[in-house]
């Protein structure tokens, strides 16, 4: 009975009546105690050495919690950020597994993908992805507070606000007038082809997702697009599958003008290599942004969620925008690097990607067939279309 101050304390007797019998003691003679305690202390140190003797489980120390991400996102620049979310979750153990677009798609259908977040800036795949049911609804105020531009079926979020920019040699400078927008890269393409002839890179359309996409939004938006294909064939520009490699190509001297690179690894890489230049195209900006979500087969889903609301969060969108050059989406951080601070450079002329299913007709085989076949035309010297 549970004993409580306030409440009277009841005690019960039971009476025995006079008639019930009495039942005495069984006493034991002495000599047989004896004899009885000695078998008991006997038995008593049996048992004790064989448990001794047993082998002792050994108590599994707890496991780390862990957290696989495949993504395309140069690990360089995405440094600051993973090393917030682990200081954020010191518990979870983060395996970052950093690939291209391409193989970050394949890897994402894979019968048993082992991964918890697929991230990559090729929109139009993470869509189709998430199109063909991988992907998980994420339920969280984070998500709920996420523009709604910047968001898919609350499933696949974008982050970064990432701008397309152009980067050139100090050489190309000492030469000739550098470009500050894309009829300014079509001029000297034209006027100086002798000179640039094998000086120039951009992006393959046919082996990278990236470049694809962003030939399709510049073929939207620039009358004289398919003119610059041309003029990029007619200097025999080499044709590569990543912002990294062309970077490293500018800063070994083999170019010395790069078109639609990633302003995020551009900006990264001048900040130690002085004699590339960074220039934000001043009559318009294609902006990449990338996306994240989690997978439909996650094994680890409650630190994927950690994970996403953690980069769409004002606590990851701070260090987008204070400590990588990623750009941040959400209006209400303040930093060098904010979708805001890129209004206030361009003005209003930037033209994200949209991340929606009007992005799945990017992937349509006929029509990305038709558009590849056009374009390695017009730069293999057919007659560009008006």
């Amino acid at each position: 009975m549970k004993f409580t101050p306030d409440r009277p304390l009841v005690m019960a007797f039971a009476i025995v009546p006079s008639s019930a019998p009495i039942i005495a003691p069984i006493t034991v003679p002495t000599r047989a105690r004896r004899v009885m305690y000695r078998l008991l202390l006997a038995l008593w140190v049996s048992v004790a050495i064989l448990a001794a003797a047993m082998p002792v489980k050994a108590t599994a120390a707890p496991t780390q919690a862990r957290l696989v991400v495949e993504a395309a996102m140069d690990r360089e620049v995405a440094a600051p950020l993973l090393a917030a979310f682990t200081r954020r979750y010191p518990d979870v153990e983060l395996d970052y597994r950093d690939r291209s677009s391409m193989a970050v798609n394949a890897r994402a259908q894979q019968p048993d993908p082992r991964v918890d977040v697929i991230l990559s800036s090729a929109m139009p795949w993470q869509v189709a992805l998430v199109n063909q049911g991988l992907a998980q609804r994420l339920d969280s105020d984070e998500a709920r507070q996420w523009p709604q531009w910047a968001k898919w079926r609350d499933e696949v979020f974008a982050f970064t606000f990432e701008p397309i920019v152009m980067a050139y040699r100090l050489d190309l400078a000492a030469r000739m007038l550098p470009p500050v927008s894309h009829a300014d890269v079509l001029n000297l393409l034209t006027q100086h082809a002798e000179t640039l002839a094998g000086r120039v890179v951009a992006y393959s359309p046919s082996k990278s997702a990236l470049g694809y996409a962003l030939y399709l939004q510049d073929s939207r938006y620039s009358g004289r697009f398919w003119k610059l294909v041309a003029a990029l064939g007619r200097v025999d520009a080499t044709l590569e599958t990543s912002t990294q490699r062309m970077l490293e190509g500018l800063s070994d001297g083999r170019y010395w003008l790069g078109y639609n690179l990633l302003g995020s690894y551009a900006l990264q890489w001048a900040q130690t290599h002085p004699d590339i230049i960074v220039q934000m195209p001043s009559d318009y900006a294609l902006i990449s942004m990338r996306t994240a979500f989690i997978h439909r087969d996650a094994p680890h889903p409650e630190q994927a969620r950690a994970f996403i609301n953690f980069l769409i969060g004002r606590e990851g969108q701070h260090v987008v925008a204070g400590e990588t050059p990623l750009y941040s989406i959400r209006d209400d951080i303040v930093g060098p690097f904010t979708a805001q601070s890129l209004r206030d450079q361009v003005g209003q002329r930037l033209y994200p990607q949209p991340l929606d299913a009007s992005s799945l007709s990017m992937l349509d085989t006929a029509r990305r067939n038709d558009f590849l076949a056009r374009w390695f035309d017009a730069y293999s010297g057919g007659a560009p279309t008006p």
